[in-house]
């Protein structure tokens, strides 16, 4: 992914770029498109001003011979002649023989000075303008404007082929269209580019319409230069990673063991803390790497290959007797304190933990009543009957079990059903939205709900607000574990912690416990 980012971020910005490019090209398009046009009605209007104002005004021969006149040196004019009041031609030039039809509305009382309309024959998806200027008897001098004086091919080469115009007089009338509308789909584009540009002095608007697609041709030689830079970038990089993480698999294999030999995993413990009382439940042993150089690496790291190459057993035996030599004195001192150590699904295909707990606890200072074997939903156990047959020899020796990460694995209530659980651990995913989301808060109500008829305990994980231990408590939940209170503690720490919280007097649980914790 970091080899690969700069191209994705490249292209990001070269498309950017280019359709913003392309977008000021279409506006300016639009803009030559309404300046043509402005100026070829500006040029319509000065030229029929100009025949009023020097008296040609009547359908005489001597007049028909000005209009050829002044067509000849009006480079947008390309017919012009008279109408009567309602509309009808009176006389054209070039002559042509008249219909009769109507080519203007009726000349109304306040009809302004200049009239611009359109000419309902046209061709080819156009039509022709018609600027008019009213004279003092009802007749109208008239100019015909194709649109052929109007049609211009602006802009890049890169946008010609694609886009599309739509020259308009006010909002419905189409005056012309330069490119095919399909053109805007030759792309594959599903949203297109649109640009419009509008008059000041007329009601004329322009629309140039583009696929988003046609910009990429601006930048696709940039494109090309990036990808090659990024390949180049993304072989060095990995070439760089396998360089520095390969080694072969027994010699990883051989650096496993030899931390299993030397002692290096070891327990962190996460307080469990009595959210009604502010009293120390116990805690959860988490198993950490500790590196002869200090440093501590978390379980995220390592434990699926502990997991898939079987020496989570060995190491969950070494956290266990640490735990032993660590808690021995503290947790004789206080009985009601629980331990609790996670086990993973392989842990249930055969007796070897219950003999493993009878090792290491058997003869220890920490009675069976004081462990507890945590069992996540997020494996699958292989064979139910068989964990069940294991987890009722646990319970026989005074060992209780609890469920860890309900609601997000695969058993499910069958889990709950089929294996006598003592107890349920309500997952951080839910707890995070209490209060904001009424699903999660619907579900940890069920969950206590379902523990209390079932007689089992319930603790919440990954408490980390003050609103959410509120929450819990109002839901019935008396019991919780997160940063709050405390992340996962080297031994010396959470019994410092412990014998802090024994020496607390009794109290209500609230912000001042959290302090203590702290």
């Amino acid at each position: 992914m970091l080899a690969v980012a700069p191209l994705v971020a490249a292209n990001f910005i070269l498309d950017n770029y280019a359709e913003t490019q392309a977008r000021a090209e279409m506006k300016a398009i639009g803009s030559r498109y309404v300046a043509r046009a402005e100026k070829a009605i500006e040029n319509a209007v000065t030229t029929l001003q100009k025949l009023h104002r020097n008296g040609v005004t009547t359908c005489a021969a001597q007049d028909r011979a000005r209009f050829r006149a002044v067509i000849g040196e009006a480079p947008f004019i390309q017919k012009i002649g008279l109408v009567d009041a309602t509309g009808i031609r009176m006389c054209i030039v070039p002559d042509q023989p008249i219909d009769g039809e109507a080519i203007l509305p009726p000349l109304r009382e306040d009809a302004p000075l200049v009239g611009i309309g359109m000419l309902k024959a046209g061709f080819e998806g156009t039509r022709v303008a018609l600027v008019s200027w009213r004279l003092e008897n009802g007749v109208r001098l008239f100019a015909e404007l194709p649109p052929a004086a109007i049609s211009i091919d602006p802009g890049p080469d890169y946008l010609r082929a694609y886009r599309h115009v739509e020259l308009r007089l006010s909002s419905d009338v189409v005056w012309l269209t330069s490119g095919e509308a399909e053109s805007t789909q030759r792309l594959g584009s599903d949203m297109p580019m649109v640009e419009i540009s509008s008059s000041k002095q007329y009601p004329l608007q322009a629309i140039v319409t583009a696929p988003r697609s046609a910009s990429g041709t601006l930048v696709r030689d940039l494109k090309v230069i990036t990808a090659i830079a990024s390949a180049g970038f993304a072989l060095l990089f990995v070439m760089g990673g396998v360089w520095i993480s390969w080694r072969p698999d027994n010699e990883a294999e051989d650096e496993f063991v030899q931390a299993i030999r030397n002692g290096e995993f070891i327990p962190y413990y996460q307080p469990v803390m009595d959210i009604e009382t502010g009293k120390l439940r116990g805690c959860e042993v988490l198993m950490r790497w500790q590196r002869p150089d200090g440093s501590v690496i978390s379980p995220g790291q390592f434990m699926t290959f502990a997991e898939t190459s079987g020496h989570i057993f060995e190491m969950t035996r070494q956290v266990m007797r640490k735990t032993r030599a660590e808690m021995a004195d503290l947790y004789h001192e206080n009985p009601e304190l629980k331990l609790s150590v996670n086990l993973f699904a392989g842990h249930f295909e055969d007796r070897q933990i219950v003999e493993d707990i009878v090792q290491v606890y058997g003869d220890s200072r920490i009675a069976y009543q004081q462990i507890v074997l945590e069992v996540t939903e997020r494996q699958p156990l292989g064979n139910m009957d068989l964990a069940r047959k294991i987890i009722a020899e646990l319970q026989a020796l005074g060992v209780r079990v609890a469920l860890d990460d309900v609601g997000t694995g695969h058993g499910g209530l069958a889990y709950l059903q089929r294996l006598g659980i003592d107890i349920i651990k309500i997952d951080k995913m839910f707890i995070d939205y209490l209060g904001t989301d009424d699903n999660s808060t619907t579900i940890v109500d069920t969950l206590v709900e379902l523990a209390d008829n079932l007689g089992m305990g319930i603790i919440a994980e990954g408490v980390e607000t003050m609103e959410q231990i509120e929450r819990l408590r109002a839901l019935g939940v008396s019991a919780a574990q997160g940063y709050i209170f405390a992340p996962p503690l080297p031994a010396k720490l959470f019994i410092d912690l412990a014998k802090a919280l024994a020496a607390k007097p009794d109290a209500t649980f609230g912000e001042d416990s959290i302090k203590l914790v702290g």
